[in-house]
Protein backbone atom coordinates (compact mmCIF):
# COMPACT_ATOMS: atom_id res chain seq x y z
CA UNK A 1 0.00 0.00 0.00
CA UNK A 2 1.50 3.30 -1.12
CA UNK A 3 0.91 6.57 0.68
CA UNK A 4 -0.30 7.89 -2.68
CA UNK A 5 -3.11 5.34 -2.85
CA UNK A 6 -6.59 6.54 -1.91
CA UNK A 7 -8.36 4.10 0.38
CA UNK A 8 -12.05 3.42 0.42
CA UNK A 9 -14.09 4.21 3.51
CA UNK A 10 -14.31 0.52 4.37
CA UNK A 11 -10.54 0.11 3.98
CA UNK A 12 -9.92 3.08 6.28
CA UNK A 13 -12.29 1.69 8.90
CA UNK A 14 -10.68 -1.76 8.74
CA UNK A 15 -7.15 -0.39 9.14
CA UNK A 16 -8.31 1.90 11.93
CA UNK A 17 -9.83 -0.99 13.88
CA UNK A 18 -6.70 -3.07 13.38
CA UNK A 19 -3.97 -0.57 14.07
CA UNK A 20 -5.12 2.71 15.71
CA UNK A 21 -5.63 3.30 19.43
CA UNK A 22 -8.16 6.07 20.12
CA UNK A 23 -8.01 8.18 23.25
CA UNK A 24 -10.44 7.84 26.18
CA UNK A 25 -12.18 4.89 24.51
CA UNK A 26 -12.82 1.17 24.78
CA UNK A 27 -11.64 0.31 21.31
CA UNK A 28 -14.32 -2.25 20.40
CA UNK A 29 -17.12 0.18 21.29
CA UNK A 30 -16.28 3.08 18.99
CA UNK A 31 -17.07 3.87 15.37
CA UNK A 32 -15.20 7.07 14.48
CA UNK A 33 -16.23 9.34 11.62
CA UNK A 34 -13.91 9.06 8.62
CA UNK A 35 -13.00 12.66 7.83
CA UNK A 36 -11.96 13.50 4.28
CA UNK A 37 -11.85 17.30 4.17
CA UNK A 38 -13.43 20.54 5.18
CA UNK A 39 -13.82 24.22 4.52
CA UNK A 40 -14.75 27.05 6.85
CA UNK A 41 -17.23 25.96 9.50
CA UNK A 42 -17.94 22.58 7.91
CA UNK A 43 -16.15 19.30 7.45
CA UNK A 44 -17.05 16.34 5.26
CA UNK A 45 -16.68 12.60 5.67
CA UNK A 46 -15.35 10.13 3.15
CA UNK A 47 -18.91 9.22 2.08
CA UNK A 48 -19.60 12.84 1.15
CA UNK A 49 -21.72 13.86 4.14
CA UNK A 50 -21.16 17.43 5.35
CA UNK A 51 -21.46 18.65 8.93
CA UNK A 52 -21.64 22.06 10.54
CA UNK A 53 -18.91 21.92 13.18
CA UNK A 54 -20.36 23.33 16.41
CA UNK A 55 -17.37 22.10 18.44
CA UNK A 56 -14.38 23.32 16.39
CA UNK A 57 -13.33 19.64 16.43
CA UNK A 58 -12.04 19.60 20.04
CA UNK A 59 -12.34 23.36 20.54
CA UNK A 60 -9.11 23.93 18.63
CA UNK A 61 -10.06 24.69 15.00
CA UNK A 62 -10.54 28.38 15.81
CA UNK A 63 -10.10 29.41 12.15
CA UNK A 64 -12.34 26.62 10.93
CA UNK A 65 -11.25 24.02 8.41
CA UNK A 66 -8.54 24.43 5.80
CA UNK A 67 -8.10 28.17 6.15
CA UNK A 68 -6.01 28.98 3.05
CA UNK A 69 -3.66 31.40 4.79
CA UNK A 70 -2.54 28.76 7.28
CA UNK A 71 -2.39 25.85 4.85
CA UNK A 72 -0.36 27.93 2.42
CA UNK A 73 2.05 28.98 5.18
CA UNK A 74 2.59 25.34 6.12
CA UNK A 75 3.20 24.33 2.50
CA UNK A 76 5.61 27.21 1.88
CA UNK A 77 7.57 26.43 5.04
CA UNK A 78 7.80 22.75 4.10
CA UNK A 79 9.83 23.74 1.05
CA UNK A 80 12.20 25.90 3.11
CA UNK A 81 12.86 24.06 6.37
CA UNK A 82 10.99 21.23 8.10
CA UNK A 83 13.06 20.53 11.20
CA UNK A 84 15.71 21.93 13.50
CA UNK A 85 17.43 20.76 16.69
CA UNK A 86 16.42 22.11 20.12
CA UNK A 87 19.70 23.98 20.55
CA UNK A 88 19.24 25.79 17.22
CA UNK A 89 16.93 28.61 16.29
CA UNK A 90 15.28 29.75 13.08
CA UNK A 91 13.12 32.50 11.66
CA UNK A 92 9.72 30.92 12.33
CA UNK A 93 10.47 30.12 15.97
CA UNK A 94 11.60 33.65 16.80
CA UNK A 95 8.80 35.24 14.77
CA UNK A 96 6.18 33.27 16.69
CA UNK A 97 7.79 33.96 20.07
CA UNK A 98 7.81 37.69 19.28
CA UNK A 99 4.16 37.57 18.16
CA UNK A 100 3.17 35.83 21.39
CA UNK A 101 4.91 38.53 23.40
CA UNK A 102 2.83 41.10 21.47
CA UNK A 103 -0.60 39.51 21.79
CA UNK A 104 -0.44 38.11 25.32
CA UNK A 105 -1.36 40.45 28.19
CA UNK A 106 1.00 42.26 30.54
CA UNK A 107 4.67 41.36 30.64
CA UNK A 108 4.45 37.78 29.37
CA UNK A 109 7.55 37.82 27.25
CA UNK A 110 9.36 34.50 26.64
CA UNK A 111 8.04 31.18 25.35
CA UNK A 112 9.12 27.57 25.59
CA UNK A 113 7.50 25.67 22.72
CA UNK A 114 5.98 22.23 23.27
CA UNK A 115 4.04 19.71 21.22
CA UNK A 116 0.76 20.52 22.96
CA UNK A 117 -1.01 21.68 26.08
CA UNK A 118 -0.07 18.77 28.33
CA UNK A 119 3.65 19.37 27.82
CA UNK A 120 3.14 23.08 28.46
CA UNK A 121 1.52 22.11 31.77
CA UNK A 122 4.38 19.77 32.65
CA UNK A 123 6.96 22.48 32.13
CA UNK A 124 4.93 25.09 33.99
CA UNK A 125 4.77 22.82 37.03
CA UNK A 126 8.49 22.15 36.92
CA UNK A 127 9.44 25.79 36.47
CA UNK A 128 7.18 26.90 39.33
CA UNK A 129 8.83 24.37 41.63
CA UNK A 130 12.34 25.34 40.57
CA UNK A 131 11.72 29.05 40.91
CA UNK A 132 9.98 28.97 44.30
CA UNK A 133 11.80 26.03 45.88
CA UNK A 134 8.37 24.74 46.93
CA UNK A 135 6.58 21.61 45.77
CA UNK A 136 2.78 21.87 46.07
CA UNK A 137 0.45 22.83 43.24
CA UNK A 138 -3.12 23.94 43.98
CA UNK A 139 -5.55 23.04 41.19
CA UNK A 140 -9.32 22.78 40.90
CA UNK A 141 -11.56 19.72 40.80
CA UNK A 142 -13.47 20.60 37.61
CA UNK A 143 -10.35 21.00 35.50
CA UNK A 144 -8.47 19.37 32.68
CA UNK A 145 -4.80 20.16 32.05
CA UNK A 146 -3.64 17.23 29.90
CA UNK A 147 -3.04 13.48 29.91
CA UNK A 148 0.70 13.16 30.61
CA UNK A 149 1.83 12.17 34.11
CA UNK A 150 2.11 15.61 35.71
CA UNK A 151 -0.69 17.21 33.70
CA UNK A 152 -3.20 14.50 34.52
CA UNK A 153 -2.20 14.68 38.18
CA UNK A 154 -3.21 18.34 38.43
CA UNK A 155 -6.34 17.57 36.40
CA UNK A 156 -9.45 17.24 38.55
CA UNK A 157 -11.61 15.54 35.91
CA UNK A 158 -12.22 11.79 36.53
CA UNK A 159 -9.97 11.03 33.57
CA UNK A 160 -7.13 11.25 36.10
CA UNK A 161 -8.40 8.28 38.12
CA UNK A 162 -6.86 5.59 35.91
CA UNK A 163 -3.45 7.30 36.10
CA UNK A 164 -3.31 7.53 39.89
CA UNK A 165 -1.25 7.63 41.98
CA UNK A 166 0.06 10.69 40.21
CA UNK A 167 2.85 13.09 41.02
CA UNK A 168 3.01 14.17 44.67
CA UNK A 169 2.12 17.59 45.99
CA UNK A 170 -1.19 18.25 44.22
CA UNK A 171 -3.85 19.97 46.36
CA UNK A 172 -7.46 20.49 45.23
CA UNK A 173 -9.74 23.48 45.55
CA UNK A 174 -13.40 23.87 44.62
CA UNK A 175 -14.60 25.69 41.53
CA UNK A 176 -16.62 28.90 41.13
CA UNK A 177 -19.85 27.17 40.10
CA UNK A 178 -22.90 29.06 41.39
CA UNK A 179 -25.35 26.59 39.80
CA UNK A 180 -23.91 23.76 41.94
CA UNK A 181 -21.83 25.67 44.46
CA UNK A 182 -20.24 23.31 47.04
CA UNK A 183 -20.54 26.03 49.69
CA UNK A 184 -24.23 26.57 49.01
CA UNK A 185 -23.44 29.94 47.43
CA UNK A 186 -23.92 32.18 50.45
CA UNK A 187 -23.42 35.92 50.05
CA UNK A 188 -20.53 36.55 49.93
CA UNK A 189 -19.52 33.07 48.78
CA UNK A 190 -15.98 32.05 49.85
CA UNK A 191 -15.65 29.60 46.95
CA UNK A 192 -17.13 31.72 44.18
CA UNK A 193 -15.24 34.84 45.24
CA UNK A 194 -11.95 32.90 45.11
CA UNK A 195 -9.72 34.51 47.71
CA UNK A 196 -11.28 33.28 51.00
CA UNK A 197 -11.47 29.66 49.82
CA UNK A 198 -7.85 29.72 48.64
CA UNK A 199 -6.73 31.35 51.90
CA UNK A 200 -8.35 28.55 53.91
CA UNK A 201 -6.61 25.89 51.82
CA UNK A 202 -3.27 27.64 52.30
CA UNK A 203 -3.89 27.77 56.03
CA UNK A 204 -4.15 23.97 56.07
CA UNK A 205 -1.32 23.32 53.60
CA UNK A 206 1.15 26.04 54.61
CA UNK A 207 1.65 28.77 52.01
CA UNK A 208 5.41 28.34 52.27
CA UNK A 209 4.97 24.87 50.69
CA UNK A 210 2.89 26.00 47.68
CA UNK A 211 4.69 26.78 44.44
CA UNK A 212 1.73 27.69 42.25
CA UNK A 213 -1.99 27.88 41.79
CA UNK A 214 -3.02 26.50 38.39
CA UNK A 215 -6.41 27.40 36.92
CA UNK A 216 -8.18 27.43 33.58
CA UNK A 217 -9.15 31.08 33.12
CA UNK A 218 -12.52 29.79 31.92
CA UNK A 219 -13.09 26.12 32.65
CA UNK A 220 -13.46 24.14 29.43
CA UNK A 221 -15.16 20.78 29.00
CA UNK A 222 -15.79 20.39 32.72
CA UNK A 223 -18.50 22.99 32.72
CA UNK A 224 -17.58 26.18 30.83
CA UNK A 225 -17.42 27.86 34.21
CA UNK A 226 -16.96 31.60 33.74
CA UNK A 227 -15.47 33.01 36.95
CA UNK A 228 -17.56 35.63 38.74
CA UNK A 229 -16.36 39.23 38.64
CA UNK A 230 -13.42 39.66 40.98
CA UNK A 231 -12.62 35.94 41.30
CA UNK A 232 -9.35 35.87 39.34
CA UNK A 233 -8.22 39.17 40.85
CA UNK A 234 -8.79 37.79 44.36
CA UNK A 235 -6.80 34.64 43.57
CA UNK A 236 -4.03 36.80 42.07
CA UNK A 237 -3.88 38.93 45.23
CA UNK A 238 -3.61 35.90 47.53
CA UNK A 239 -0.86 34.41 45.35
CA UNK A 240 1.11 37.67 45.40
CA UNK A 241 0.80 38.02 49.16
CA UNK A 242 2.25 34.55 49.74
CA UNK A 243 4.89 34.49 46.97
CA UNK A 244 2.94 31.87 45.01
CA UNK A 245 2.99 31.81 41.21
CA UNK A 246 -0.27 32.02 39.27
CA UNK A 247 -0.44 29.71 36.24
CA UNK A 248 -3.37 30.28 33.90
CA UNK A 249 -4.26 27.53 31.45
CA UNK A 250 -5.53 29.19 28.26
CA UNK A 251 -5.18 26.08 26.11
CA UNK A 252 -8.89 25.99 25.26
CA UNK A 253 -10.04 29.52 26.09
CA UNK A 254 -7.15 31.39 24.44
CA UNK A 255 -6.63 32.86 20.97
CA UNK A 256 -9.99 34.59 20.68
CA UNK A 257 -12.25 31.82 21.93
CA UNK A 258 -14.00 34.00 24.54
CA UNK A 259 -14.12 37.17 22.44
CA UNK A 260 -10.80 38.49 23.74
CA UNK A 261 -7.34 37.33 22.72
CA UNK A 262 -7.05 35.59 26.08
CA UNK A 263 -9.84 34.94 28.56
CA UNK A 264 -7.99 36.44 31.53
CA UNK A 265 -8.17 39.83 29.77
CA UNK A 266 -11.89 40.01 30.59
CA UNK A 267 -10.87 40.59 34.21
CA UNK A 268 -7.55 42.40 33.77
CA UNK A 269 -5.52 39.63 35.41
CA UNK A 270 -2.06 38.66 34.15
CA UNK A 271 -0.52 35.34 35.24
CA UNK A 272 3.12 34.60 35.95
CA UNK A 273 2.94 31.68 33.53
CA UNK A 274 0.42 31.08 30.76
CA UNK A 275 0.00 27.74 29.00
CA UNK A 276 -1.40 27.70 25.46
CA UNK A 277 -1.98 25.20 22.63
CA UNK A 278 -5.01 24.24 20.50
CA UNK A 279 -5.92 27.58 18.88
CA UNK A 280 -2.28 28.65 18.50
CA UNK A 281 -2.26 26.83 15.12
CA UNK A 282 -6.04 26.42 14.85
CA UNK A 283 -5.29 22.75 15.45
CA UNK A 284 -3.65 22.36 12.04
CA UNK A 285 -0.33 21.19 13.52
CA UNK A 286 0.55 20.14 17.09
CA UNK A 287 2.01 23.04 19.07
CA UNK A 288 1.86 24.44 22.57
CA UNK A 289 3.81 26.95 24.62
CA UNK A 290 4.64 27.86 28.18
CA UNK A 291 4.88 31.66 28.26
CA UNK A 292 6.56 33.35 31.23
CA UNK A 293 6.59 36.89 32.57
CA UNK A 294 9.58 39.21 32.74
CA UNK A 295 10.46 38.25 36.32
CA UNK A 296 10.77 34.56 35.43
CA UNK A 297 12.50 35.37 32.14
CA UNK A 298 15.11 37.40 34.02
CA UNK A 299 15.59 34.61 36.57
CA UNK A 300 16.16 32.10 33.76
CA UNK A 301 19.06 34.18 32.44
CA UNK A 302 21.14 32.89 35.34
CA UNK A 303 19.39 29.61 36.18
CA UNK A 304 19.30 26.51 34.01
CA UNK A 305 16.02 25.55 32.40
CA UNK A 306 16.33 21.79 32.76
CA UNK A 307 13.68 20.74 30.30
CA UNK A 308 13.65 19.92 26.63
CA UNK A 309 11.82 18.34 23.72
CA UNK A 310 13.20 17.03 20.44
CA UNK A 311 10.60 18.92 18.42
CA UNK A 312 10.49 22.14 20.41
CA UNK A 313 9.66 25.03 18.10
CA UNK A 314 9.33 22.89 14.97
CA UNK A 315 9.49 25.27 11.98
CA UNK A 316 6.37 23.89 10.30
CA UNK A 317 4.34 24.23 13.48
CA UNK A 318 5.67 27.71 14.19
CA UNK A 319 4.86 28.79 10.64
CA UNK A 320 1.29 27.65 11.24
CA UNK A 321 1.27 29.59 14.51
CA UNK A 322 2.50 32.79 12.86
CA UNK A 323 -0.09 32.50 10.10
CA UNK A 324 -2.84 31.85 12.64
CA UNK A 325 -2.02 34.91 14.74
CA UNK A 326 -1.68 37.10 11.66
CA UNK A 327 -5.04 35.85 10.39
CA UNK A 328 -6.73 36.43 13.75
CA UNK A 329 -5.43 40.00 13.64
CA UNK A 330 -5.94 40.97 10.03
CA UNK A 331 -9.31 39.29 9.45
CA UNK A 332 -10.66 40.56 12.80
CA UNK A 333 -11.53 37.05 13.88
CA UNK A 334 -11.44 37.84 17.61
CA UNK A 335 -13.92 40.65 16.99
CA UNK A 336 -16.17 38.24 15.11
CA UNK A 337 -16.02 35.82 18.05
CA UNK A 338 -17.16 38.62 20.35
CA UNK A 339 -19.99 39.62 18.02
CA UNK A 340 -21.21 36.06 17.47
CA UNK A 341 -20.86 35.44 21.20
CA UNK A 342 -23.27 38.30 21.81
CA UNK A 343 -25.73 36.53 19.52
CA UNK A 344 -25.40 33.29 21.49
CA UNK A 345 -25.84 35.23 24.73
CA UNK A 346 -29.32 36.15 23.47
CA UNK A 347 -30.31 33.06 21.50
CA UNK A 348 -29.22 30.25 23.84
CA UNK A 349 -31.27 31.49 26.83
CA UNK A 350 -34.29 31.80 24.51
CA UNK A 351 -33.69 28.25 23.34
CA UNK A 352 -33.38 27.08 26.96
CA UNK A 353 -36.72 28.68 27.76
CA UNK A 354 -38.37 26.29 25.30
CA UNK A 355 -36.72 23.15 26.71
CA UNK A 356 -37.27 21.99 30.31
CA UNK A 357 -34.22 19.73 30.04
CA UNK A 358 -31.90 22.78 30.02
CA UNK A 359 -31.07 23.73 33.59
CA UNK A 360 -28.58 26.49 32.87
CA UNK A 361 -26.87 28.22 29.97
CA UNK A 362 -23.48 29.83 30.56
CA UNK A 363 -20.52 30.96 28.51
CA UNK A 364 -18.51 33.74 26.96
CA UNK A 365 -17.63 34.57 23.36
CA UNK A 366 -17.86 31.33 21.39
CA UNK A 367 -17.48 28.97 24.34
CA UNK A 368 -20.84 28.00 25.86
CA UNK A 369 -22.42 25.10 27.69
CA UNK A 370 -25.98 23.93 28.16
CA UNK A 371 -26.32 21.94 31.36
CA UNK A 372 -29.04 19.32 30.93
CA UNK A 373 -31.15 18.17 33.87
CA UNK A 374 -34.04 15.83 34.61
CA UNK A 375 -35.74 18.44 36.74
CA UNK A 376 -35.07 22.17 36.91
CA UNK A 377 -36.18 22.40 40.53
CA UNK A 378 -33.99 19.61 41.91
CA UNK A 379 -31.28 20.21 39.28
CA UNK A 380 -30.70 16.46 39.02
CA UNK A 381 -28.35 15.96 36.03
CA UNK A 382 -29.80 14.31 32.93
CA UNK A 383 -27.03 11.71 33.28
CA UNK A 384 -24.93 10.98 36.38
CA UNK A 385 -21.53 12.58 36.89
CA UNK A 386 -18.94 10.69 34.83
CA UNK A 387 -21.63 8.43 33.36
CA UNK A 388 -20.45 5.47 31.30
CA UNK A 389 -22.15 2.86 29.15
CA UNK A 390 -25.94 2.76 29.25
CA UNK A 391 -26.04 5.51 31.89
CA UNK A 392 -24.59 7.95 29.33
CA UNK A 393 -27.12 6.90 26.70
CA UNK A 394 -29.24 10.09 26.71
CA UNK A 395 -26.24 12.26 25.83
CA UNK A 396 -25.06 9.85 23.14
CA UNK A 397 -28.53 9.81 21.61
CA UNK A 398 -28.62 13.60 21.65
CA UNK A 399 -25.29 13.98 19.83
CA UNK A 400 -26.31 11.21 17.43
CA UNK A 401 -29.57 12.99 16.64
CA UNK A 402 -27.63 16.19 15.93
CA UNK A 403 -25.20 14.33 13.68
CA UNK A 404 -28.10 12.82 11.73
CA UNK A 405 -29.27 16.39 11.08
CA UNK A 406 -25.83 17.56 9.93
CA UNK A 407 -24.64 19.16 13.19
CA UNK A 408 -21.50 18.05 15.01
CA UNK A 409 -21.72 18.57 18.78
CA UNK A 410 -19.39 17.90 21.69
CA UNK A 411 -20.93 16.57 24.90
CA UNK A 412 -19.31 15.86 28.26
CA UNK A 413 -21.15 14.47 31.29
CA UNK A 414 -24.55 16.26 31.19
CA UNK A 415 -23.21 19.19 29.18
CA UNK A 416 -23.66 20.19 25.57
CA UNK A 417 -20.82 22.45 24.44
CA UNK A 418 -21.40 25.14 21.84
CA UNK A 419 -17.99 26.16 20.53
CA UNK A 420 -18.03 26.74 16.76
CA UNK A 421 -15.12 28.13 14.75
CA UNK A 422 -14.44 31.79 15.45
CA UNK A 423 -14.94 32.51 11.75
CA UNK A 424 -18.56 31.33 11.80
CA UNK A 425 -21.14 33.55 10.08
CA UNK A 426 -24.45 34.68 11.56
CA UNK A 427 -26.33 32.49 9.08
CA UNK A 428 -24.31 29.41 10.10
CA UNK A 429 -24.77 30.23 13.76
CA UNK A 430 -28.54 30.53 13.31
CA UNK A 431 -28.56 27.21 11.44
CA UNK A 432 -26.72 25.46 14.24
CA UNK A 433 -28.91 26.92 16.99
CA UNK A 434 -32.05 25.92 15.07
CA UNK A 435 -30.81 22.34 14.76
CA UNK A 436 -29.86 22.28 18.42
CA UNK A 437 -33.35 23.55 19.24
CA UNK A 438 -34.76 20.64 17.28
CA UNK A 439 -32.69 17.89 18.91
CA UNK A 440 -33.16 19.20 22.45
CA UNK A 441 -36.74 17.97 22.19
CA UNK A 442 -35.24 14.49 22.52
CA UNK A 443 -33.49 15.51 25.72
CA UNK A 444 -36.81 16.87 27.00
CA UNK A 445 -38.37 13.46 26.35
CA UNK A 446 -35.50 11.69 28.13
CA UNK A 447 -35.90 14.01 31.13
CA UNK A 448 -39.68 13.47 31.25
CA UNK A 449 -39.18 9.69 31.13
CA UNK A 450 -36.96 9.95 34.21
Amino acid sequence: MSADDHLTTDEIRALDRAHVLHSWSTQSQIDPLVIAGGEGSRFRTSDGARYLDFASLVVNANLGHQHPRVTEAIAAQAYRLCATAPAMTDEMRVRLAALLAEVTPGDLTMSFFTNGGAEATENAIKLARWYTGRHKIVARYRSYHGATAGAVSVTGDPRRWAAEPGIPGVVRMFDPYPYRCPAGHPDPCPVCSGGPHLEEILQYEGPHTVAAVMLESVTGTNGVLVPPEGYLAAVREVCDRHGILLILDEVMCGFGRTGRWFACEHWGVVPDIMTVAKGITSGYLPLGAMIVNRRLADWLQDHEFTGGLTSTGNPLCCAAGCATIETLREEKVVENAAAMGAVLAEELPRLAGRHPSVGEVRGLGLLWALELVKDRVTREPLVPFNAKGAAAGPMRRLSGAALARGLYLMTHFNLVLVAPPLTITRAELDEGVATLDDVLSEADAEAAAG
